[in-house]
């Protein structure tokens, strides 16, 4: 009998040992990873602040986030980035209106009515009072808001002079490949857009493919467009407004005690690039001066001028390229905006 128990009590060792060998072990979690793609170039001040925006979500309670971050549009364009998004291949985009519209055509409101805003505080005033709608939008469609940036005033830059609207009829205006509707609106308003990829822009002016393009100092300064287009009319064409989305099956994947520490660093890098972009305007204005570029001031002459040719075509606008209820909220926040004494225009 005690060899019987001393038996027994040997097997059970072995098969606890073998037990405790065979059974899973509690093995923690690898930590989420999010691939981000933007058209920033590497080293920009864009690019500067997600990666500080990485390292804090690194850094996040519960294990953290790995963020890795693609720049210089090598996931494609925007267009291309969304398409990578709903398929898994990226989980994240920082996006400019014309690829949140690729998700959403609601976000047009904030950018795609040509002299609407007036001011950057109208655009902020809009931006707050839409953004739970535009959320709410977007998480229809399955992409959460990180957060939403702007990067100044678009201009005009052109390879000959102008400053009067039929000033630019005869040239031929950049136009963004795939975008029709836009297409068709130039084309109605009597100009001679040419449809490109971003990329294409530069090869477009230094050939004479293209004459003018509407876009920001900074990108201007970064494109170095300003060499064969060495005009710019200092015209508030539109805002350049923009949003770093991911897509809600990553985020869900996120523990829900790390998504509030990751939407803190996000809103404060939104704020970091929105800042530094409109500086940083000004700057490449000043630094593209000293090489060479003509600024052609806007007189309330000639600012007029525009204005009258730009809502002569919002009906066109309206319900085409931005949908019919949100163009008419965007006027009414405005009106109210500009009844109550809003801030003075900049």
């Amino acid at each position: 009998m005690r060899r019987y128990l001393t038996n027994n009590r040997f097997l059970a060792g072995v098969f606890g040992v073998a037990w405790m060998l065979l059974a899973p072990m509690s093995v923690p979690a690898a930590a989420p990873r999010i691939k981000l793609a933007t058209l920033a170039p590497k080293g920009s001040s864009f690019h500067q602040v997600l990666l500080e925006m990485a390292e804090q979500w690194r850094a996040s309670p519960g294990g953290g986030v790995t963020l890795t971050i693609y720049t210089d549009g090598t996931m494609g364009g925007e267009a291309d980035m969304v398409r990578r998004m709903r398929v898994g291949q990226i989980q994240a985009g920082m996006l400019t209106v014309s690829g949140l519209m690729e998700i959403d055509e609601s976000v047009a409101a904030l950018q795609n009515m040509p002299m609407m805003f007036r001011s950057i505080e109208e655009l902020e005033h809009v931006r707050d009072q839409l953004r739970p709608e535009l959320e709410r939008r977007l998480l229809d469609r399955g992409f959460v808001v990180l957060f939403w940036g702007d990067a100044g005033w678009v201009k005009v830059f052109s390879r000959r002079p102008g400053k009067l609207p039929d000033d630019f009829v005869t040239m031929k205006m950049f136009a963004l490949a795939g975008d029709t509707r836009t297409l068709d609106l130039w084309k109605l308003a009597g100009y001679q857009p040419v449809p490109l990829e971003v990329t294409d822009i530069l090869p477009g002016l230094q050939t004479g493919l293209i004459d003018a393009v509407c876009t920001t100092p900074t990108y201007a300064l970064a494109g170095q467009f300003y060499g064969p287009a060495s005009n710019m009319l200092d015209l508030n064409w539109a805002p350049l407004v923009g949003a770093t989305v991911v897509t809600e099956k990553a985020w869900s994947n996120v523990p829900a005690g790390t998504r509030e520490s990751l939407l803190t660093a996000a809103n404060v890098a939104g704020r970091k690039i929105t800042e530094r972009s409109r500086q940083e305007s000004d700057e490449s204005v000043a630094a593209m001066r000293k090489r060479g570029l003509v600024v052609h001031e806007v007189t309330p002459e000639i600012e007029s001028a525009w204005r009258n040719r730009c809502e002569q075509f919002y009906p066109n606008i309206r319900g085409s390229i931005v949908p019919a209820e949100m163009f008419d909220r965007v006027r009414q926040l405005l009106q109210e905006y500009r009844g109550s004494g809003g801030a003075p225009a900049r």
